[in-house]
């Protein structure tokens, strides 16, 4: 089996990388590069101090969930961008990664044009980590604590679309009820939504499941990268949950809102 993954080269999406490698015969991996010291080095995200504070618990967290930056597994071909030149690259010079059995998608920037009706066609997988039709957008898993839904926080894993996080949802996925701090239980969803994909791909359980429209009545905020300030960042840090209320949350979370749950 061969499996095509567009992503990011954050520890998250080298750990995405390299499960898939565990089950494919070839993996390759279409990366969109940003810094690895976000916070620190200014890029997708401002380097003020308060984002330097911010991302420190990002990346302590990140680190705690999925290790340091590594190097791929030896059946991965790597194709590294810069973030936001996917849409540049022809068809041709990505045909190689166009021949796989599965596709699948992680934080990669919005893929338009040719690519995106390539991959719709030939029923790629998106990792929207935000809950759908909830939270869509940028940084979902962030604003939905932030709006007082910790219950919330975790990801859909639906048909990519022409959309944003618009495509028909397969199944959601969150981490089970547990005493954990806020940023952590952000980087335990990305890493059970990544270990249940797995799971369903290589048992052949993913292509059984009959995908199911959003419903768009049902969205609570729709957030772009502009959304996330230095002012929203300072109250939710000034603010954060103690971990007895993020149990408490989980533990009374809504299990008839979210289609076909995943618990990891």
């Amino acid at each position: 089996m061969k499996i095509t993954v567009f992503t990011s080269n954050r520890p998250r999406h080298l750990y995405l990388i390299n499960q898939m490698a565990k089950i494919a015969d070839e993996v390759f991996a279409v990366q969109e590069c940003t810094t690895v010291f976000p916070g620190l080095v200014k890029d997708f995200f401002d380097n003020s101090p308060v984002m330097q504070q911010y991302f420190t618990y990002v990346n302590q967290s990140e680190t705690n969930i999925f290790g340091e930056i590594c190097f791929l597994e030896k059946n991965v071909r790597q194709l590294a961008l810069k973030s936001g030149d996917l849409n540049k690259v022809s068809l041709d010079i990505l045909k190689p990664a166009l021949q796989s059995d599965v596709f699948v998608v992680l934080g990669s920037s919005y893929i338009k044009g040719d690519l995106i009706e390539f991959l719709v066609e030939h029923k790629a997988i998106n990792i929207h980590m935000g809950v759908s039709p909830y939270f869509r957008g940028s940084s979902t898993n962030f604003w939905a604590p932030y709006k007082g839904h910790i219950d919330m926080v975790g990801a859909t894993i639906h048909m990519l679309s022409r959309g944003l996080d618009s495509g028909d949802i397969l199944y959601h996925a969150f981490p089970k009820p547990q005493k954990i701090k806020p940023f952590d239980l952000g980087m335990m969803s990305v890493k059970v939504a990544i270990d249940s994909l797995v799971d369903r791909v290589q048992t052949g359980q993913i292509f059984k499941i009959k995908p199911e429209v959003q419903d768009r009545g049902k969205e609570i905020l729709y957030t772009r990268n502009s959304d996330f300030t230095d002012e929203t960042a300072k109250d939710y840090l000034e603010n954060l949950p103690d971990e007895e209320e993020v149990y408490r949350q989980l533990s009374n979370r809504d299990e008839s809102l979210f289609k076909d749950i995943y618990l990891g």
